[in-house]
């Protein structure tokens, strides 16, 4: 078995820059780093990462928790996460919480036990058993937030402008010529679900349709927006925003179920851009999140903190935008089949 010490008495440095390459590549000169990773590839090395994390106290591991592991989303966010991850020399383990605060406790206790080296959560709790960590003076905290920002955390978020993607979504259907609008938003409990709704509803408010919205509150599922959605066609609303994707789909489910067609009855507007959308039928108008880019950004993020890079706390907003597809189409008074 090749050993640490072959690889540097062939690439012409120190052990401890052969573990720097390896560990911290970013500290290491291009051509000494280029050149270690090269005898590292030449002499098929494998770091023993068990002895390691006994000798530095670093397990090389990040958690990442997410509320619902069946929510199609949050894969593209994991897998921005890994990718970033592995290009740092950490491993994913990845976490369901099923929004259970309990579950979320449990996950918690991995990084106090020094089983992994950060949290990532991509919901909108911080387990009360790190608020500790929050208070330490000097250092900050391994823990970063993704998706749900709330500005009562206090770490670091990557997360996009959900008031201004909500207010878009609802002066695109404006723009069309839709007055009676229904809005199906997820658990109020949700910081982005409130961000959306205040951002539509300020929207509406603009152009003096504030009092003509018809408000649901849904649970994020194809389920829960299909009954809510069978509702609000009764109350002959000519366009539904739907704060995700699956939501969207149920309501467009619902439209059909009763006979009626989409758009030429009924616009449907969805939010997050799952790659199902542009194959529904019709192709999905929805709000694009960079969901990859979000997984990747919080990494980058996690990692600055574990390697001391000097950095305030910082909230990091990506860009969003608005994906007009065949779900959505103008209002034309007298030409709907109901």
């Amino acid at each position: 078995m090749t050993t640490i010490i072959q690889v540097a008495a062939v690439a012409g440095v120190s052990t401890a820059t052969v573990s720097r390459v390896l560990s911290q590549p970013d500290r290491v000169a291009a051509p000494t780093r280029e050149r270690v990773l090269e005898v590292v590839e030449a002499l098929g090395y494998q770091p023993n990462v068990a002895a390691r994390s006994l000798r530095t106290l670093r397990a090389a591991k990040l958690l990442l928790t997410v509320p619902d592991i069946s929510n199609p989303f949050f894969a593209s966010v994991i897998r921005g996460a890994e990718e970033a991850a592995r290009d740092a020399g950490y491993a994913i383990i990845v976490g369901d919480t099923r929004h259970d605060p309990e579950v979320e406790e449990q996950y918690a206790e991995m990084l106090a036990r020094r089983e992994v080296d950060g949290l990532i959560f991509l919901g909108h709790r911080l387990p009360t058993s790190l608020t500790p960590l929050l208070a330490r003076k000097g250092k900050s905290a391994p823990i970063v937030n993704g998706c749900e920002y709330s500005s009562d955390i206090g770490v670091p978020s990557v997360h996009i402008d959900n008031a201004a993607a909500g207010g878009d979504a609802v002066e695109h259907l404006i723009a069309l010529g839709h007055r009676d609008i229904g809005i199906i938003t997820g658990p109020s409990i949700s910081p982005i679900s409130r961000d959306r709704l205040a951002g539509a509803t300020s929207a509406a408010e603009r152009h003096g349709l504030g009092e003509r919205l018809q408000l649901r509150v849904g649970d994020y599922s194809a389920k829960s927006a299909f009954e809510h959605a069978s509702d609000l066609i009764t109350q002959k609303v000519t366009a539904i925003f739907c704060f995700n994707d699956e939501m969207a789909m149920g309501a467009m489910s619902a439209i059909h179920q009763a006979g009626l067609a989409c758009p030429a009855d009924v616009s449907v507007i969805g939010f997050d851009d799952l790659p199902l959308a542009r194959f529904f039928q019709p192709a999905l108008t929805t709000i694009a999140q960079p969901k990859g880019l979000i997984g990747r950004r919080a990494v980058e993020l996690l990692v600055g903190i574990l390697r001391d890079a000097p950095q305030p706390i910082r909230q990091l907003t990506l860009p969003h935008e608005l994906i007009v597809r065949g779900s959505t189409a103008p209002f034309l008074s007298g030409t709907s089949g109901r």
